[in-house]
Parts: structure tokens; sequence; C-alpha cells
């Protein structure tokens, strides 16, 4: 056992339906993860890719066909009491009884998960997610960012060391998400290992330390984020002539440039075949007198239809 680690799986396969028969949906094929306690880790993929079976199976919502996974060094077969009580789930469905308060769920929650009375933390983590004044409100009268940080609440109450963000800012604006955010990093300082399962690919390179992206039951790629975008050796230049062009001068034609709707250069080269000196030397023997110019990284989102698109030819 790793003691360096938060989640370890090794092998896992899922087999929705009867082995082996043609209506049998092969979720999950062999599946290998690793991700370092204390760490934000991304879980990535499209839809119908595997990432909430994973989930629930590490959750002991769903049971895996084959292979091993262990939670903070707990077996979910072996030590099941002991694995569940390692992890918190934040569910992307918002769902609550509208006739239940906040304090009254997160105390239903912890007697669940046999939390007695006087270790429980009710009040400290509605404060935390800074809940505390809404805790004898009705539910029903939570707006949506309340609904979603009580479900982070909800998940905390066994005080677990690993919680789980299944598609955490689906469907919410862009100031609840910068929010949910800054909370996930809060709990991120305070030790918690965050596993976080996102379409979004901004919300992944903005948190996560590292990523993993699951195609068709399958992880395609796993590398720290950093490491991931720097497998594009790719990259934009445009240049802004002091006077917009109408077409795109021969000698520039040669390294693939084109005009953008503003009568720009815009070249996209790979640095390790074509350096920028290059670029504007050419740029430079077509007699374009340069006003500006800017270049662009490429980001999560490009690598990640790189990859999934490679998957799906």
């Amino acid at each position: 056992m790793d003691h360096q680690l938060a989640l370890e799986i090794r092998g896992l396969e899922k087999i929705y339906g009867k082995v082996g028969s043609k209506t049998a949906k092969h979720a999950l094929k062999g599946i290998d993860l690793s991700v370092r306690r204390g760490s934000i880790f991304g879980l990535l993929g499209p839809n119908g890719a595997g990432k909430s079976t994973t989930i629930n199976i590490l959750a002991g919502l769903v049971r895996k066909t084959a292979g091993t996974a262990k939670v903070w060094g707990f077996d979910i077969n072996e030590q099941p009491r002991n694995a569940k009580a390692s992890i918190g789930i934040v569910p992307q469905e918002i769902y609550f009884d509208a006739f239940f308060s906040p304090r009254e769920m997160l105390e239903l929650q912890a007697g669940f998960y046999g939390v007695p009375k006087a270790d429980r933390r009710t009040d400290e983590i509605l404060e935390a997610v800074s809940l505390l004044d809404k805790a004898d409100s009705y539910t029903r009268h939570l707006s949506g960012g309340m609904k979603r940080r009580l479900l982070v609440a909800k998940a905390m109450v066994h005080n677990p060391p690993i919680l789980v963000l299944d598609e955490p800012t689906a469907g919410v604006d862009v100031e609840l998400r910068q929010n949910l955010w800054s909370y996930v990093r809060k709990l991120n300082t305070m030790g918690v290992t965050i596993v976080l399962t996102t379409h979004y690919l901004e919300e992944a390179e903005e948190l996560c330390d590292e990523i993993a992206i699951i195609n068709h039951g399958e992880v395609v790629a796993c590398d720290s984020t950093k490491n991931l975008l720097g497998r594009l050796d790719e990259k934009v230049i445009i240049i802004r002539p002091t006077s917009p062009l109408s077409a795109v001068p021969d000698i520039l034609q040669k390294i693939g440039a084109s005009l953008n709707k503003a009568g720009e250069i815009v070249v996209q080269f790979s640095p390790s075949n074509l350096s920028i000196g290059s670029i504007l030397q050419k740029v430079q023997e077509a007699s374009v007198e340069i006003a500006d110019l800017s270049t662009q990284e490429s980001d999560l989102e490009d690598i990640f239809l790189q990859i999934t698109s490679a998957e799906n030819v």
C-alpha cells in the first residue's frame, strides 16, 4: 500500500448486463489511476466516458466487475466501511426534501454515517460553507448557489479526507462558478484531497494539479496539468500590419499563413519546427510593416480534442 496515495485504482472494469451477451455494455475497460494525497485531481471525459461509473464504484454504489480500488488505503471490497468513511461524494444533481432545513439535513446525514451526537460538527460545517445564517430555513428557500454549497456540506459531515465533486458547476452562472472554485481551493488548503469531474476544460486547467482523461472507458492520458499542456507543440502568432492586408503574400503562404477578418496575418506553427524569428524574417521579406503582434498558447481544450478525436477515429 502506498501511503502517499488517496486513491489507488488498478485494472478496474465494469460491465453492465450479462458478461458475453450482445447487450452487455463495457463501461470501464481496465482503468488505472493514482491520486496523490492533498492534490486536486481532475477526471475529464465526454458524456458516457466512464467518469460517473468510476466514482460510483468508489462510493460503493456500483459493483465492479474486475480490478481493485483503494480509498485512503482501504480496499473497497475487503474494508468497505472504512473506504466509504474516507470519501465524500458531491453529486451533480441537486435534490433535497423541501421541508428540511440545512441543520436537519446535516444531522440526518451524520446519523446515516454513525457519527455520535457529541462528535457532530453541524454548525461548524454550515459556517464553513457560509450557510450558518440559513441553518433553520427550509431548503426550498435557498438559492441555487446555496444548494450547491449544502451538497458540499452534506458530503463533509463524516470528515472524509477525500471529497469527490461530480460536475459541481454544471448549469451555474459565471459568478457562482468562481465562488465554488474559491471554496474548492479553500478545502484543499485545509488538507482535503479533491477529485473533480468536469467537462469544463477551463475549470480543470484553473484548479487541477493532475488530470486524467477518460474516453470509451479507458484512460487515454494522465499527467500533471503542466505536462499535459506541454505535450502540444503548437502556437499561434497574430501579426497586425500597419494597414490591413487583402491577400497573403506568396512567401508567407509557404509557411501556412492566413488572414483573419481584420486583415491580420495568422500563423499556426510548431516551435520545434519553425521559430518566431523565422516567421518575422519572412514577414519582413514580404515588405509587410508590423504595427503589433501577439502569440497564443495551446490550452487544455486543444489537447482534449486532439486525444478524444484520435480515440474516436
